[in-house]
């Protein structure tokens, strides 16, 4: 189940939903094609952030869709998620892959092209390129890598691609071509007004041009 497919990346934002429970848009998210759901609650207390990813993890279950937290070593660890996806200012990568063991997912944020050839030194299971558009999800994030920053890392990189910041139905399928193995959306499902439908739209736009 913890095998990574991050061809449509799920990263949740409850500010986001419209007032609607996370819970409830990742499941119609996952019904519609998502392949990965990132729990990313930056202002979440641990005991709720904990129980919401306990919930989460019991939805997604009969997906086989495997769930990452964001950040939250002590999270991924209580609940027994399949994964969890560090920053440049994290947790360094060999403590969370001692702690979490070999058979968790870990991905790493890479904000440049310096920052994605040193993910090279790591046995990372991906790296998220981040932002490829700026987007106001990650407004500290200031300087986009672009379509041509996305074909650049694919060029060397040695880990699974996923790109993130500003992707969307119109998009996906340019960044794809670039190299990314995986979209990352967090608005363009998570505020669309039905995000199965939203999902399955992107889904299929990149599976065309997989085919």
């Amino acid at each position: 189940m913890n095998r990574c497919n991050p061809l449509l990346y799920l990263v949740t934002d409850r500010a986001l939903a419209k007032g609607r429970p996370i819970e409830n848009v990742v499941e119609q998210a996952v019904k519609g094609g998502v392949t990965m759901v990132q729990l990313r609650e930056k202002d979440c207390p641990t005991l709720e952030f904990f129980n919401l990813a306990v919930l989460i993890k019991r939805i997604l279950a009969p997906f086989h869709v495997p769930l990452i937290i964001n950040d939250r070593l002590d999270i991924a660890l209580a609940a027994d998620a399949e994964g969890l996806h560090i920053g440049q200012h994290d947790i360094p990568y060999v403590i969370a892959r001692k702690i979490l063991g070999k058979d968790k997912i870990i991905g790493l944020s890479v904000e440049s092209i310096s920052q994605a050839r040193e993910a090279n030194k790591l046995d990372v299971d991906y790296i998220g390129l981040s932002p490829v558009f700026v987007t106001d999800t990650k407004p500290e994030l200031s300087i986009a890598l672009g379509i041509e920053g996305v074909r650049e890392i694919a060029s060397f990189s040695r880990h699974c691609i996923v790109a993130i910041g500003g992707i969307n139905a119109r998009n996906a399928v340019d960044i794809v071509r670039a190299g990314a193995d995986g979209i990352a959306v967090v608005s363009a499902i998570v505020s669309a007004d039905d995000p199965m439908m939203a999902a399955r739209e992107i889904r299929q736009k990149i599976a065309t041009f997989k085919q």
